[in-house]
């Protein structure tokens, strides 16, 4: 895959959380491309057809931990791990997270319970366990090390019956600013920024249109594809690539002079 990117990434070492599928799996594939050590995790045991092919497809630079992002016993196991094969990490992206929808009133006490456990907790217990790590790896590079924040377009904007992960979202994108500033006034060479993904081809969207159609809400996924393409803008659904990208660019140096900012890679859904 190096022959892919320009490996402005050499050297540096990657944690990308989520990241056997969707977004997470791109900036994964992004960051080898670019010549960086990539750690994976993701709830998958380490034995598993999917772990074990993306680990052995992708080659030795990138490696699997298995972790559930709601427990800090993994967080510190996967920093553990990271510490034992690299002693260093320069780059988190905590992208791993679920959603819900539904009226509010429907929503019970644990699905409330479990979406913020995996969407916010799971950003918090993240950065907590790396910080120290990467404060002192982020000495090696123009920028610092570099925490990414995987927040949404509703973490800006409201949805009607997505009011659960919309205050996900929310809390993730002011989470990224709070430690943004915490960091800079201790002059800690770390960067956090959050990004904000409009409707992104991914396994978690087609779950989640398929559950709309399970309640009647349309025929067929197309349809409701169809119906966001349409409200787009830029008139389609963005490819996890796309996303990577953006990632990639917060991850750099390209983006030495950013931190609590957040970017927004939608085709225009929030400018309307």
């Amino acid at each position: 895959m190096s022959d892919l990117g320009s490996q402005r990434l050499q050297g540096r070492v990657a944690l990308v959380s989520g990241g056997l599928r969707g977004i997470g799996l791109a900036c994964v594939e992004r960051f080898l491309a670019e010549g960086a050590e990539v750690v994976i995790t993701d709830l998958d045991a380490p034995d598993s057809e999917l772990a074990t092919s993306t680990v052995e497809r992708l080659g030795q630079a990138a490696s699997y931990v298995q972790a559930n992002v709601t427990k800090s016993e993994d967080w510190e196991r996967a920093r553990a791990t990271v510490a034992e094969r690299h002693g260093k990490l320069h780059i988190l992206v905590n992208n791993a997270g679920t959603d819900l929808t539904g009226p509010v009133e429907s929503l019970t006490d644990g699905d409330w319970r479990r979406i913020m456990s995996i969407n916010v907790d799971g950003v918090f217990m993240g950065t907590r366990a790396f910080v120290p790590m990467m404060a002192e790896s982020g000495k090696d590079f123009k920028g610092g090390a570099s925490i990414i924040n995987v927040s949404s377009i509703m973490g800006l904007v409201g949805m009607s019956e997505v009011s659960a992960y919309n205050a996900t979202k929310g809390a993730v994108r002011m989470f990224t600013k709070g430690i943004a500033v915490e960091f800079a006034e201790k002059k800690m060479p770390i960067r956090a920024n959050s990004l904000h993904p409009g409707f992104v081809v991914t396994p978690l969207l087609a779950q989640g249109f398929q559950r709309w159609v399970d309640s009647g809400v349309a025929e067929k996924a197309q349809d409701l594809v169809d119906m966001v393409a349409g409200k787009t803008p830029i008139g389609r659904l963005a490819d996890p690539s796309e996303l990577a990208s953006a990632v990639y660019f917060l991850a750099s140096e390209d983006s030495s002079y950013m931190t609590g900012a957040e970017l927004v890679v939608d085709g225009g859904w929030t400018a309307q």
